[in-house]
């Protein structure tokens, strides 16, 4: 095996020995690494234990984003386990997809094979396409080992020169880093935005995942836009294809949860009120912190900032409700006094519009005391203001 080679290295693993030795290094520490590998060379050559080690660890870090069953049996590579889909948001992209009636699809920048195995795993026959050949080994493995094989195809092609057309639906996933990290242009993907757009035209529907922060004006008019996040973080954004043009929606995992755009105007700034709403990260990227304004009966604190207070508690799933305590304008020395009289030592900041660091402020007022407390550091109608309250019940 040439340590040099990763495709030679990766094949050895799927090995008689290669797949023992993954057993025998599943459940190593990091403390014991060292240890465990010195024993295993003895009797194994030493680049196949560094490979299983190696292996070990990334089937470790991937868990968070595979859970433990599938992640303790799945390949992976360093890119694979950074850039793959969360399995509930692929599982849910899935279901959208067989929801459409859509039994085939062509996923293009397949990557380790995330999304092709939600896709089969929702009775969907997939093409899974990338152009490196590692990353096709490695996505047809993990097709094997979850006994899904006869529903994907794994094809290491240039994904610009895959005819498509027998497939009812194209799923494209471009590549968004590049050597100096994440990429923000979406022409500058790999393949670019445009390219994508036409293929997904050509479809009866499509799906293009994209970066969550793409400008509005960038979103082509045939498409829906859809924000989706996962226990409130925000993952990614899709645009999808044959189904409603124009329309926004922000879509809340584990549910799903959709909230779809109304078209409303801005919601009226006013005064704070009892209680502070936090709109979920995938509400604001669509958009639709108005659509949580009006379900709550609120307005916003300030015209630039995604925090909408009202009087009264309205439960909502697209935001995490405050009780607001106390309203002061911007001080350290009152925000400490304050912290010390209310006993409160577990002080959470979150900020929105200021340009102080939590962690510095947690520092400064150094909160003592058995009770906790909220902060936020924002500007009520342009003014730097810090209201203090927790959690709503």
């Amino acid at each position: 095996m040439n340590d040099h080679d990763p495709l030679a290295s990766f094949a050895a693993l799927l090995t008689d020995r290669g797949r023992f030795l993954l057993d025998e290094v599943r459940e190593v520490e990091a403390a014991q690494e060292l240890a465990v590998a010195t024993r295993l060379r003895r009797e194994h050559p030493a680049e196949l234990v560094s490979a299983a080690m190696g292996q070990a660890r990334l089937r470790q870090r991937a868990a968070g984003k595979f859970g433990s069953a599938d992640a303790g049996r799945m390949f992976f590579t360093a890119n694979g386990v950074e850039q793959a889909t969360r399995a509930t948001v692929a599982a849910y992209r899935a279901e959208r997809f067989a929801g459409l009636g859509v039994r085939s699809v062509a996923d293009l920048c397949c990557g380790i094979g995330g999304d092709a195995i939600a896709l089969a795993r929702a009775g969907v026959r997939v093409l899974a396409v990338d152009r490196d050949p590692l990353t096709c080994a490695v996505a047809r493995a993990n097709a094997e080992v979850l006994g899904l094989a006869d529903l994907i195809e794994v094809r290491e092609a240039d994904v610009t020169e895959i005819d498509t057309a027998s497939y009812e639906a194209v799923f494209v996933d471009p590549g968004r880093r590049g050597g100096r990290g994440r990429i923000f242009d979406p022409e500058a993907y790999s393949p670019p935005l445009s390219w994508a757009v036409a293929a997904a035209l050509e479809a009866p529907h499509a799906a293009l995942k994209i970066a969550p922060g793409i400008p509005h004006e960038a979103i082509p008019g045939e498409a829906e836009a859809e924000w989706v996040s996962d226990s409130g973080d925000v993952k990614e954004a899709v645009l999808w294809f044959g189904t409603e043009p124009g329309l926004v929606r922000a879509t809340l995992l584990p549910g799903p949860r959709s909230l779809t755009g109304r078209g409303l105007p801005d919601p009226q700034v006013r005064p704070p009120g009892r209680y502070l709403y936090e709109p979920d990260g995938a509400v604001i990227r669509a958009h639709l912190v108005a659509e949580v304004a009006e379900e709550v009966g609120g307005g916003l604190l300030d015209a630039t900032i995604a925090y909408v207070t009202a009087d009264d508690l309205r439960p909502t799933p697209y935001a995490t409700a405050y009780e607001i305590t106390d309203q002061l304008h911007f001080s350290v020395k009152k925000l400490k006094a304050l912290l010390r009289e209310r006993e409160v030592g577990i002080l959470t900041v979150k900020k929105r519009g200021s340009a102080v660091e939590p962690e510095e402020l947690r520092r400064k007022v150094k909160p003592q005391g058995p009770n906790a407390a909220t902060v936020f550091l924002t500007r009520v109608q342009g003014t730097p203001t810090m209201l203090l309250g927790h959690p709503a019940t």
